[in-house]
């Protein structure tokens, strides 16, 4: 007999993306509003107060310069918060994860749908302040467009390390020191709200390898046409936090659920 497509590729993880996406359907119009209001809010009281007293950067407002990390940083943000409260909710406190193993499913089937979904969502929330770039004029025409594979890798990324804090978490309380040690360290360390150059030359060395510091220099690059030095390096170091972030959050939640 011929096996099921979905079966001869390992497609399995399909469910689970469709899964979470029928729940999300539910609340889709008041999560499409908050994406699309927050980068506004942000741009509007940043960009434009704060801006009225910087110079330009790099030949460009403020705003502009603004936008372009607060796209990789709407990402971050949405994979961050999906890939730990979300997901931590669906293996702890629903038991969903342990549901879902009961059909011809893996750990590792759940885990990479929750890591595809994370991304997804955090696709989508670059894509609302993308577009809030384009309602304030800040980008034209279709170049813009083709951030959205790079918004993707970002959402992997994130996803990837968050579903591995997911692994080791015991309770919500755990995601505190993450967002405390990492994720905000991170936002400042990486060039979203001020060039890293203004930054001491060692702090310069620890924000070359966060993740967020290579997204936002492709996003920077490909919306408002600013210098790339080393795109495929940026995007080779995004796909490593990406593989290496799910590849080791399927083993440590493989160990948690069959323990």
């Amino acid at each position: 007999m011929t096996e099921p497509l979905i079966e001869r590729f390992n497609l399995r993880f399909l469910h689970v993306v469709g899964r979470n996406f029928l729940v999300w359907r539910k609340l889709m119009y008041a999560s499409m509003l908050g994406n699309m209001a927050d980068p506004m809010i942000y741009l509007v009281g940043l960009g434009f107060g704060l801006g009225a007293f910087m110079p330009t950067i790099g030949g460009m407002r403020y705003i502009s310069f603004l936008a372009g990390g607060m796209l990789c940083y709407s990402a971050m943000n949405s994979a961050t918060f999906e890939a730990l409260y979300s997901a931590f909710s669906r293996l702890k406190v629903q038991r969903t994860w342990e549901g879902i193993m009961h059909a011809p499913m893996t750990a590792a089937d759940v885990v990479i749908g929750e890591w595809i979904w994370a991304a997804l969502k955090a696709t989508l929330s670059g894509t609302a302040m993308l577009i809030a770039m384009y309602l304030l004029g800040l980008v034209h025409g279709f170049r813009p467009l083709t951030v959205l594979p790079v918004v993707l890798l970002i959402g992997l990324a994130f996803s990837g390390l968050g579903l591995i804090m997911t692994a080791l978490a015991k309770s919500y309380e755990f995601f505190i020191f993450y967002f405390t040690l990492v994720i905000t360290p991170m936002m400042f360390l990486s060039g979203v709200f001020y060039p890293r150059s203004a930054l001491p030359p060692v702090i310069q060395v620890v924000g070359a390898v966060l993740p967020l510091t290579h997204g936002a220099d492709l996003a920077r690059g490909l919306t408002l046409g600013m210098p790339m030095a080393h795109p495929w390096l940026d995007l080779l170091v995004l796909a490593l936090y990406a593989t290496c972030g799910v590849a080791l959050s399927v083993r440590l939640i493989n160990r948690r659920l069959l323990k």
